[in-house]
């Protein structure tokens, strides 16, 4: 798991994170959760782990073989049966709001929001506001040339100091004035 520049909000515990909010994180599973670049993760978000579930391709769901004897012995192994979903992966610039779940193989796009209390179930695409159980998409938060340019600019990569200069566009609510600044960076 990657986090430069990423941050929990947690007045209790905050660098507990991994162990209080990756739940059922196993490694021999396989599946990774992948945070980027500049996110804002308020108190509570909670990411849940592929071994979290359970068999669904069979007439029990009851994970029968962790609990070992002969119940083991007469049973597949138990995380090869689960479904995997793959990577959880959060992109760059991204605010989960409070008290959020995010279930497996999710991909939450670049400088999406995920508002408060939401139970993210599928994919959110870059720069979408998202919400509810199940979040579904709310609204854009530009229009897709903006977004476009944002992408290719990809500032969360930028060095340090070329990062503290391009500041005062990435705090401009004059979005003409920032999609005017992005374009002319890329050369359009």
């Amino acid at each position: 798991m990657r986090r430069l520049y990423t941050y929990y909000d947690d007045p209790v515990d905050p660098e507990g994170f991994e162990r209080n909010n990756v739940l059922f994180n196993w490694p021999e599973f396989g599946d990774k959760l992948i945070i980027g670049k500049f996110c804002a993760l308020a108190s509570g978000v909670q990411f849940i782990m592929g071994p979290a579930n359970h068999r669904v391709s069979s007439v029990s769901t009851y994970p029968f073989h962790v609990f070992g004897g002969i119940w083991a012995e007469n049973t597949p192994p138990h995380m090869s049966q689960l479904p995997f979903k793959g990577d959880t992966v959060v992109g760059n610039d991204v605010w989960i709001g409070r008290n959020s779940v995010i279930l497996p193989g999710v991909h939450i796009g670049d400088g999406a929001i995920i508002a408060a209390q939401s139970v993210v179930a599928k994919d959110v695409e870059p720069y979408t506001l998202a919400g509810g159980n199940p979040a579904r998409p709310i609204r854009k938060r530009f229009d897709q040339e903006l977004i476009d340019l944002l992408l290719e600019l990809r500032w969360w990569d930028f060095p340090p100091e070329r990062l503290a200069e391009f500041l005062p566009v990435l705090c401009d609510s004059g979005l003409e004035s920032v999609r005017t600044q992005i374009r002319a960076l890329l050369g359009k």
